[in-house]
């Protein structure tokens, strides 16, 4: 099953220098039922990318919790065993748990806002609360950063993105 995993340029760093995601149990985002409720529709490539949106707000709440961290979302792609994911149906759409850890090298994909969406961004993590709280002004403000798309990198471009490259 693929599964996006939300991280910060800090916790692709460590995974890169651990060589695995998460160290027990970690949330993560797929294609499940619950997504294809919310979403409806069948076309599996734009479930995927719901589920890709999904990971990416929750990229956005960990940056919230970090703000040490440079301000754009991290999300990876990896592929795990089935019975490595679990969901209760209760989550948000497309949440799930996977058991984890899971090796980096199982990962398909990474996506990085492009620096110049680190400015909506930072808003967007400044907002959230508010947005939480019913907040329509900042929850527009959050949904500007959803007017970013994530870049695509292959695995092998780890090391650059967290500045290990040569």
């Amino acid at each position: 099953m693929r599964v996006y995993v939300p991280l910060t340029l800090p916790g692709l760093a460590e995974a890169y220098k651990t060589g695995e995601l998460g160290s027990g149990p970690f949330v993560a985002y797929a294609v499940t039922p619950g997504l294809r409720e919310w979403y409806v529709s069948d076309d599996i490539e734009e479930l995927e990318y719901a589920a890709l949106g999904r990971a990416a707000l929750a990229s956005l709440r960990l940056l919230a919790a970090e703000p040490g961290a440079p301000r754009r979302r991290v999300v990876i792609a990896v592929d795990v065993a089935d019975r490595a994911v679990s969901a209760d149906g209760r989550e948000a759409p497309a949440e799930v748990r996977v058991a984890g850890p899971v090796p980096l090298g199982k990962a398909a994909s990474v996506h990085v806002d492009a620096t110049d969406a680190q400015a909506d961004v930072t808003a967007a993590a400044e907002a959230l609360p508010a947005a939480d709280g019913g907040d329509d002004d900042a929850q527009s403000v959050v949904d500007g950063a959803e007017d970013h798309e994530l870049l695509w990198f292959a695995t092998q471009e780890i090391a650059s993105l967290v500045g290990h490259g040569d």
